[in-house]
């Protein structure tokens, strides 16, 4: 399978068990989304996909090769892109260093058509910026990566609802045949719902550390109803 997953993947904080044998798969051109309240275990789990944090047992395939003991750095190095829910973004830096940081090749307008509101601070320090405003500039990171794998948590934190709808837009515009992107959130995003016929939207529900469902965005949406 052309993608990310976690196979019976178990993962403690010390004398305490986070995710108790799960098993994740993230195809390629789909969105996945990770979905659950606080302390359900999504964090962790896109955290062992990203490799920094270890699987107590368990494994992490890419594209079916087992990746499990390999580093964050070489997952990155191998096209896999992490944004995560804190500090991700360098404070000390400015917006446009960011970017330039975050660029694959080329430059980073494609970045500012997405969030136009960046413009105006590309000379700020990103520690100065709002939360909101942090939370663009990292997703800007997913925009600019083109990488194989795009893991996101919590990516509309702070935002004004018209800037989250168009950021979960862009998400899910990511995903491609040689691309996927898998998204934790607390609750499953109205744009997510609306695009399931034209991009795969796939939800896997977490609780107390374990998948309690898993299915296509719309049937989540019909039993929500």
């Amino acid at each position: 399978m052309r993608g990310i997953e976690l196979r019976d993947a178990h993962v403690r904080y010390g004398p305490l068990e986070a995710l108790h044998g799960i098993t994740v798969a993230a195809p390629a051109a789909a969105l996945t989304v990770l979905l659950g309240r606080n302390g359900s275990g999504r964090t962790t789990a896109l955290r062992a996909l990203a490799g920094t944090l270890p699987l107590s047992s368990g494994a992490v395939l890419h594209d079916g090769r087992d990746i499990t003991r390999s580093p964050a750095h070489e997952r990155a190095a191998r096209g896999l892109c992490f944004v995560p829910d804190r500090r991700a973004v360098f404070s000390s830096l400015t917006v446009a260093q960011n970017l330039e940081l975050s660029r694959a090749d080329g430059g980073f307008g494609h970045a500012l058509t997405a969030y136009p509101e960046l413009r105006p601070l590309l000379a700020r320090r990103a520690g100065t910026l709002s939360g909101g405003e942090q939370r663009m500039l990292a997703l800007s990171r997913a925009l600019l990566a083109r990488a194989s794998v795009i893991l996101v948590d919590e990516p509309t934190q702070g935002m004004s609802p018209p800037v989250a709808a168009r950021s979960h837009a862009l998400l899910a515009g990511l995903a491609g045949p040689d691309t996927c992107v898998v998204v934790a959130e607390q609750r499953l995003p109205p744009a997510w719902r609306e695009r399931a016929s034209r991009t795969a939207v796939l939800v896997h529900e977490l609780r107390r550390g374990a998948v309690v469902r898993s299915g296509e965005a719309a049937e989540f949406s019909a039993a929500r109803e």
